[in-house]
């Protein structure tokens, strides 16, 4: 049963990427069977039909706005990833143990990303006071279940989105090298390294600013 669900949602998504070629194709059948060889040399079929399937898991995806029920994913998830490839920091426990104080209260927000309705993605925007940037995008953690689903670039374009509203004209963020998947989504949001500042984190080996437009 499961194998039939699963080969019936790639048909579907192997449709939607057909779709879009043949839209894209305005000739006739002749010049239509160039311009299909055309369009895939620009894109492969399975490019297309995984796009299209993270279109289709992105609508079961839901940004809402962190209350305090969610502290407990918001630390379980930021502690999972961390861990895995880092040692947990004295400004990871600040900010994971009392979310409210140290985030929201000081003027900063937390988004959180569900996915069929459980709590999978969070993200944070920290206020800063430095004069240059107005927040700092931090603590961005998605549960390994659902990687692939394109729910942490929905998640980082929604807290992007948040800044934006609050007038924000720059913001910062501090990662590492090793994360390469995260650093791939921060480039394609369009964010930039920028020369090295004083951080609390030992981690931190990258750093990068997004002029907000």
């Amino acid at each position: 049963m499961k194998i039939s669900e699963g080969i019936k949602d790639q048909l579907i998504d192997v449709n939607a990427a057909i779709e879009e070629i043949s839209a894209q194709a305005q000739h006739k059948l002749w010049e239509a069977i160039g311009e299909w060889e055309f369009l895939l040399e620009q894109k492969s079929l399975l490019r297309r039909v995984m796009d299209k399937k993270k279109e289709r898991d992105g609508a079961n995806v839901e940004i809402i706005d962190y209350k305090p029920e969610h502290q407990e994913v918001f630390r379980s998830l930021n502690v999972e990833w961390i861990s895995k490839y880092f040692t947990m920091e004295e400004s990871d426990y600040k900010a994971l143990d009392d979310p409210q104080g140290y985030i929201v209260d000081k003027g900063g927000f937390i988004l959180v990303a569900n996915y069929d309705g459980e709590p999978i993605g969070v993200c944070a925007l920290i206020k800063m006071n430095d004069g240059e940037y107005d927040f700092e995008l931090a603590k961005m953690a998605v549960s390994p279940k659902v990687q692939g689903k394109n729910v942490g670039f929905l998640l980082a374009n929604a807290i992007i989105d948040k800044a934006r509203s609050l007038g924000a004209s720059k913001i910062y963020l501090e990662s590492n090298t090793i994360l390469k998947p995260a650093i791939n989504l921060y480039h394609k949001l369009g964010f930039k390294k920028v020369p090295a500042k004083p951080t609390p984190y030992a981690r931190c080996n990258i750093q990068m600013e997004l002029v907000v437009k």
